[in-house]
């Protein structure tokens, strides 16, 4: 059975740091879902995953971001064992336990669109 993989020092220190945010772990689990997290000192934590079609961030207080990423990726590789692929339920299921959030800046980084626009 294959175990995540932490692959936080694959990035460079300089590529951890992330719009104020901070990349203290992110582990894959065969290169089909990741769970990384990003600390802040002003703003709350951000837990982003990825799973197939499935991906976003949850925001967690410091005290518990550690926790909630260990349960996130529980219940990701418990769909990922079960199915390979997240299930329209368990999107719904999840998006909801976790209050998921599709921040703008995992879409696309509007400044640099802006400044490419008024490029043209």
């Amino acid at each position: 059975m294959n175990q995540w993989v932490n692959v936080t020092d694959t990035f460079s220190e300089t590529q951890r740091h992330y719009q104020n945010t901070y990349l203290e772990i992110s582990e894959v689990l065969n290169e089909e879902l990741e769970v990384s997290l990003f600390s802040s000192e002003d703003a709350p934590y951000e837990i982003y995953f990825s799973f197939g079609i499935m991906y976003g961030i949850v925001y967690a207080e410091k005290e518990n971001a550690y926790e909630k990423r260990e349960q996130m990726k529980l219940d990701l590789e418990r769909e990922y064992r079960k199915n390979h692929e997240p299930s329209n339920e368990f999107i719904d299921s999840f998006t909801e336990k976790y209050d998921v959030c599709l921040p703008g800046d995992v879409l696309f980084d509007e400044d640099a669109l802006m400044e490419k626009l008024l490029e043209l």
